[in-house]
């Protein structure tokens, strides 16, 4: 085992299914309730979390994770308050993003590659980051396994999970804080600007194959993880970049489930 986490390559596409586990159900709960610039935003602001734990000497994953943190609970305070939320989610988003290029110019004495923290650098993923990846991986599946019927049944509707017991506020919060864990792990895998990506196109792509709730997660994670695989094969083979990479196959994943379904309503 020790002779295969000497392999960059094998690291890299471990870090990529480690990612894509969490990432893949949790996108589910995104899809289902239209989230997909939630992501976005809590994704950006990830970079400003990368410039204040430079400043103030901290680790990266701290700073993005905070910073991920605080975007999504101020998103979930500021919904439903009279603004529109696709507009507020777009507002933030950018604002983050750019305020976190700003600050990181901002830093004296750092050297900074910031394309790696855009794009993700997963052929840099080493022995630590992925002990840092499954942790964090493990920690998201852990709760979305152990929380499942409530988030299902809060993602249905907010008044039949009052009914049943459940508090709607305490199911978003747990939804919050599992994005923000995925958001820190996947940042050096695939960057601030292709974790939605990771998010919400494997789950986009089993829609169309599932036909229940735990199935679609399943079938998402699945495709989830072969693209993470063949994604690093790609890159490996026709030298292009790895992050971007999986992100295509997983693209190429949803325009067949995409074209399936058309072949299926036609018939």
């Amino acid at each position: 085992m020790n002779a295969l986490l000497d392999d960059f390559l094998i690291r890299a596409t471990l870090a990529g299914i480690g990612v894509a586990l969490a990432a893949a159900p949790l996108g589910c709960f995104i899809v289902w309730r239209r989230m997909a610039y939630f992501g976005d935003a809590t994704a950006h602001a990830a970079i400003l979390g990368v410039a204040l734990a430079l400043a103030f000497n901290l680790s990266i994953m701290l700073g993005t994770l905070v910073m991920a943190l605080a975007m999504a609970l101020s998103v979930s305070a500021l919904s439903g308050r009279g603004r529109a939320m696709d507009t507020l989610l777009g507002v933030l988003s950018h604002s983050a993003l750019a305020a976190g290029l700003v600050a990181v110019s901002l830093l004296q004495g750092v050297r900074l590659d910031l394309s790696a923290y855009l794009f993700g650098d997963i052929l840099a993923v080493g022995r630590a980051d992925l002990a840092v990846i499954w942790g964090g991986a493990l920690l998201v599946m852990g709760l979305i396994w152990a929380r499942w019927s409530g988030l299902l049944t809060a993602t249905l509707s907010a008044d039949l999970a009052t009914a049943a017991g459940i508090d709607p506020r305490r199911e978003q919060l747990i939804l919050t804080l599992a994005l923000a864990v995925v958001v820190a792990v996947a940042i050096k895998v695939v960057g601030v600007l292709l974790i939605a990506a990771l998010l919400i196109i494997p789950a986009a792509a089993a829609r169309s194959f599932a036909r229940t709730p735990e199935a679609m997660a399943l079938i998402a994670t699945s495709i989830g993880a072969g693209a993470a695989v063949l994604g690093m094969i790609l890159a490996y083979h026709f030298d292009t970049p790895a992050g971007p990479s999986i992100v295509c196959v997983a693209a190429v994943a949803f325009g067949a489930s995409a074209l399936a379904d058309l072949v299926r309503r036609a018939a």
